[in-house]
């Protein structure tokens, strides 16, 4: 499928099941706009449309027009007059240009949708290239972290560097400057295994926001599933994205670094019965997306966006596969976090774990091998899929993120909630031969408020977004400390700090894997708007002249006390039973008094407050220090209270004393630590977290 060179010519195939002819048409290279010849293609295989074209080399930009009937009424929207671009294009020429012409019906028509547009959408249509795939890798190897080790890393690849003042200016923002030295020695100090990029696949800015004076920033709205997003090359020579995007994976890989993509399989950028005919509509609309049963007219819409995909159709099936299999064999990437993965699992209009999509990647032998990750959630019935995916899936654990953000802003009767998101959510992935990695444990995404507003700001400030404030999430679980956004009052800024620390703390103590968005780790704000997905501003880019730096250096020390210490990324699921070499289990809590807490305690409105017994003997430590060959336990205080309490620490069996090694309220983090005498106490302050250790 799509357009293959193989050094003499090209073979071009589309499938497109319903149409009754297609016309293969090549531009001039220099501006795009020129059509220079067409080809009628005769041959058809299986519904795929094909033809082999001698003398055509990288570089010549292409697309199609294609024949059938217009009847919207029976879902099909074939119009001529309407060029659109290959599916399976690996580099895509210049960008969307709004214009009337790029609608398969007239705009202003009485009848809308069921009329017929003769304007040729040509000279605004972006255009597809034929590219030549080899590069040289150097021998180029994915770092396989294993689940249990990684730190992912959620950015953008413009707002992660298009401000960074240490990187040359005409290579900011670009793939570029991801792998640039200075970038990677970040990502390595600050502990960063796994790089996880919002959408990188060529995407549509959509046309009311280009109206206002806005994008679509965050690329949620993807129009080619094979080419990386020629906006973020730094050279602007056309096709140069993909030799680019390649560079920069195989110097993160170099790096011991993966990276990820965020992918939007779910929907296109054609937008609903009303939307404009840019690739898959005027291909074969009725093939390509889930129609209503009443009326194929109009678009089935799980995502919000005003179409769905329908994987249910082979041929719309094998093109997500083809194009995750690309970008593992061709492009080397890592894994794939996927948008509203739970449309993907529809079968008519219930989730189905065991659906095709899921048993596809399932028995796929390169699919199956790297990360998979869902945002387990869209927008139709029964769409919150939070636990329920197939093993082999990690999720976005969003109980996490509400339960933590609750439990820190001290709301009442989640004691209980917060052990089990704790400990990798066992109620959610137990089941199943599911491990504590299934959880993909955050704070803060890219959709949301960020770490910083969300101990600023109890109420969303979208305004910029030209919305009226009404778009965006209401229900953020923040809290301000007391005064709406900015303010100079040392108490409340101290607080503010405090809870950012009780966070990240709980973050990465927590089982599971991390993810922690671009700019939190040194107090990246957005000014109160939780919703920037069409801000490519100083809202949303990364302002790294403003970083806290000793935040950042908290930070820093976070994540590697975590990553030194198994007793925090376990591999299996606690027992709570003792352990070999330990009179004590796996994992313990206590109350105050050192007595472990009993059943209805878990359930008591107002409590906030519970130590936890980290048992390290018998987990495999890595050699860092001292030669060890187990983990040391650790005594978690999270105190959620105003107030402060007073603990009393437990008696280990040899007697050793505990060491206080952090401190959100001290703002202290030392692997050495103060020493605390075994069944002594130790006052917690409010809204505090203290982790002592016992060697």
């Amino acid at each position: 499928m799509g357009a293959t060179w193989d050094g003499k010519g090209v073979n071009f195939a589309i499938f497109a099941e319903n149409a009754t002819g297609v016309e293969l048409c090549f531009f001039e290279s220099t501006n795009g706009q020129t059509e220079t010849y067409k080809i009628k293609i005769e041959e058809v295989t299986h519904h795929v449309w094909h033809v082999y074209v001698l003398d055509i080399a990288p570089g010549q930009l292409y697309n199609y027009r294609i024949h059938g009937p217009y009847e919207p009424s029976q879902g099909h929207r074939f119009n001529p007059n309407k060029l659109v671009l290959d599916p399976y294009a690996k580099a895509i020429a210049g960008a969307v240009q709004w214009d009337d012409a790029l609608f398969g019906y007239e705009l202003g028509h009485p009848e809308t949708d069921l009329s017929f547009s003769e304007t040729d959408s040509a000279p605004f249509l972006p255009k597809s290239v034929v590219v030549d795939t080899q590069f040289d890798w150097e021998g180029d190897r994915p770092p396989e972290v294993p689940y249990h080790d990684a730190i992912i890393y959620e950015a953008h690849v413009k707002g992660f560097t298009i401000s960074h003042p240490a990187i040359p200016e005409e290579m900011r923002g670009t793939y570029a400057a991801l792998a640039h030295p200075v970038t990677i020695q970040y990502l390595q100090e600050l502990g960063v295994t796994t790089l996880e990029l919002q959408p990188i696949h060529h995407f549509v800015d959509d046309r009311h926001l280009i109206e206002k004076g806005l994008t679509n920033y965050w690329g949620y709205n993807t129009l080619g599933f094979f080419a990386p997003d020629a906006r973020y090359s730094s050279s602007g020579v056309m096709g140069e994205q993909v030799r680019e995007f390649k560079e920069m994976v195989k110097a993160l890989h170099k790096a011991g670094i993966e990276v990820i993509l965020d992918v939007v399989y779910n929907h296109t950028a054609e937008g609903n019965h009303l939307g404009p005919t840019l690739s898959f509509k005027g291909i074969d609309n009725a093939s390509y997306y889930r129609l209503t049963e009443e009326n194929p007219r109009f678009y089935m819409d799980y995502t919000g966006t005003g179409n769905t995909l329908n994987v249910r159709m082979p041929y719309v099936l094998q093109m997500i596969m083809d194009s995750l299999r690309y970008w593992i064999t061709e492009m080397h990437v890592d894994g794939f976090r996927f948008d509203l993965a739970a449309a993907l699992a529809r079968v008519l209009h219930e989730t189905d774990r065991l659906g095709a999509f899921f048993s596809i990647i399932h028995q796929d032998p390169i699919i199956s091998q790297v990360k998979l990750i869902a945002e387990p959630w869209d927008m139709g019935e029964d769409g919150y899929q939070v636990g329920k995916f197939p093993p082999g899936w990690a999720e976005w654990n969003g109980m996490y993120r509400d339960c933590v953000r609750d439990y820190w802003r001290g709301a009442e009767s989640k004691l209980a909630e917060f052990a089990q998101r704790f400990t990798g959510s066992p109620d959610l992935y137990k089941g199943d031969y599911r491990h504590p990695t299934a959880s993909i444990n955050f704070i803060t995404a890219h959709d949301g408020f960020t770490l910083h507003d969300l101990v600023s700001y109890n109420e969303k400030h979208n305004e910029a977004n030209g919305e009226d404030n009404q778009d965006g999430e209401s229900d953020n679980n923040s809290w301000n400390g007391g005064v709406e956004g900015p303010t100079d009052d040392p108490q409340i800024l101290a607080l503010r700090a405090k809870q950012k620390r009780n966070f990240l703390t709980t973050l990465f103590l927590s089982q599971g894997v991390p993810m922690l968005l671009a700019g939190d780790e040194w107090g990246r704000t957005q000014q109160g708007n939780n919703n920037a997905y069409c801000q490519d501003n100083e809202i949303s880019w990364l302002d790294w002249s403003s970083a806290d730096q000793d935040f950042l250096s908290f930070t820093r020390k976070l994540i590697h006390f975590s990553k030194h210490h198994p007793a925090f990324h376990r591999r299996r699921w606690f027992q709570g039973v003792p352990i070999k070499g330990s009179d004590v289990e796996d994992i313990a809590w206590y109350l105050p008094d050192g007595s472990n807490i009993p059943d209805d305690s878990w359930e008591e409105a107002f409590a906030k407050s519970l130590a936890v017994y980290l048992n390290g003997k018998g987990i495999r430590c890595v050699d860092y220090q001292n030669n060890k060959i187990v983990d040391d336990s650790f005594y978690l205080i999270f105190n959620a209270h105003d107030e402060p309490i007073s603990y009393v620490l437990p008696k280990e069996k040899n007697g050793q004393e505990w060491f206080k090694v952090l401190d959100t309220h001290e703002n202290y983090l030392e692997e050495e630590g103060i020493a605390y005498p075994p069944g002594g106490e130790i006052l917690v302050p409010g809204r505090s977290t203290v982790v002592l250790k016992c060697p």
